[in-house]
């Protein structure tokens, strides 16, 4: 099942996210190799595709999951919940409708 994962960062989180993005990134290209990546990507503080220093306001991952335990606990071992990045994260089944 499809599973999304909402992250909210704390405030001027940019610092923090930076040193841990490619292991952040890495975990979400094995989940692409597997096949069950359907999207990531960030929540731009600003309203541009690069926000640059004004930074995120936190992710978005919609990913494939045997349970809503499973997407819990993989959301838990995210290095940006170990930097500190993200001061909330949700994870909840998600049924895709379209495309």
């Amino acid at each position: 099942m499809l599973y999304a994962i909402i992250s909210e960062d704390v405030v001027n989180s940019l610092e923090k996210r930076k040193p841990v993005r490619p292991d952040h990134i890495a975990r979400l290209q094995a989940l692409a190799d597997q096949g069950r990546l359907i999207l990531a990507g960030p929540h731009p503080k600003i309203d541009n595709e690069n926000p640059g220093d004004a930074g995120f306001s936190g992710s978005l991952i919609v990913a494939e999951f045997n349970s809503l335990a499973d997407a819990e606990h993989w959301a838990s071992l995210d290095p940006y919940v170990a930097a500190g990045v993200y001061e909330k994260v949700i994870v909840k089944p998600f049924k895709k409708v379209l495309p």
